[in-house]
């Protein structure tokens, strides 16, 4: 019971308290009050009426999907590089692990450092090395503010997928690989005729998780882009945030949430399909 009560106190009325305000007009007057008008989905056609929502879709899937595209193969070749003995093997793939323990916010400042303009790392080292000829504003120039908030999240999200596929790879039998040696097959071979169909339960839980994680990054806008310049790298998930306690359009920027939360369930339910089909198989 207790545990019924925590779920249907911190997850159940939030989400269901959430659906209710998005068809209600509500700003920050009527916040409080329970007593407001009912606009039914006035405010979902609100949000996709307006000029800039189709901008900030193709942003959040491009977000999405070069990041958790980048973290999975980078993950995936750290794990089976990591697979092999080497001496400070243990040492080098905590390294990796340090930067996925820090909060986003700071992983966000170090990135704006690294980025910044004027004085930044990147710059100074594309001029040092000739690969570039003049400073480039990553951050504040539209071309490349979105790709910079990736890059910062591949980063961040790299050694967390590296530690799940790493345990999906430690569970491989060596002995499947040696038979396969002995009859000829390649490391190529090998690898597309015994790891990725072996991974394939490890590698659906990744790519699912990795959507959810990518959807709820917020952290990183907030210390890089703020969503700018003219929304260029803004996402459907700061856009909510700026609506909601930017603009005071509370009840619009549930809509954005909703639709966000149904894609999530979209992408939850796809997965939970797919493995219960692999083990009926």
């Amino acid at each position: 019971m207790i545990a019924l009560g925590y779920l249907v106190l911190f997850s159940a009325f939030p989400l269901v308290y959430n659906i209710v305000m998005s068809m209600q007009e509500v700003d920050l007057f009527s916040l409080a009050s329970f007593d407001r008008p009912f606009v039914g989905l006035d405010n979902y056609r609100d949000v996709l009426g307006r000029p800039e929502t189709m901008q900030i879709f193709f942003n959040t899937v491009k977000f999405v999907g070069f990041s958790v595209a980048a973290q999975l193969a980078i993950g995936f070749g750290l794990a089976m590089f990591f697979q092999l003995d080497f001496p400070g093997n243990t040492w080098l793939r905590g390294l990796f692990l340090a930067g996925w323990i820090m909060p986003a916010i700071v992983v966000g400042g170090v990135w704006s450092w690294i980025l910044a303009g004027d004085f930044g790392v990147l710059n100074h080292i594309l001029l040092a090395t000739g690969l570039g000829d003049e400073k480039i504003f990553w951050l504040s120039d539209p071309e490349f503010a979105l790709y910079s908030v990736i890059l910062a999240n591949i980063w961040l999200g790299v050694p967390f997928n590296m530690i799940l596929l790493s345990v999906g790879l430690s569970g491989i039998s060596e002995d499947v690989y040696e038979a396969a040696q002995m009859d000829g097959a390649t490391r190529i071979q090998r690898f597309f005729t015994i790891t990725l169909p072996l991974m394939r339960a490890q590698l659906g839980a990744v790519i699912s998780l990795g959507v959810i994680f990518t959807l709820q990054q917020f952290d990183l806008f907030a210390s890089l882009t703020q969503g700018g310049p003219s929304n260029a790298s803004n996402v459907f998930q700061y856009w909510s945030w700026q609506l909601s306690f930017q603009n005071y359009e509370i009840g619009v920027g549930s809509v954005i949430s909703v639709l966000m939360i149904l894609f999530v369930v979209l992408v939850a339910a796809v997965y939970v399909r797919s493995t219960r089909h692999e083990h009926v198989a």
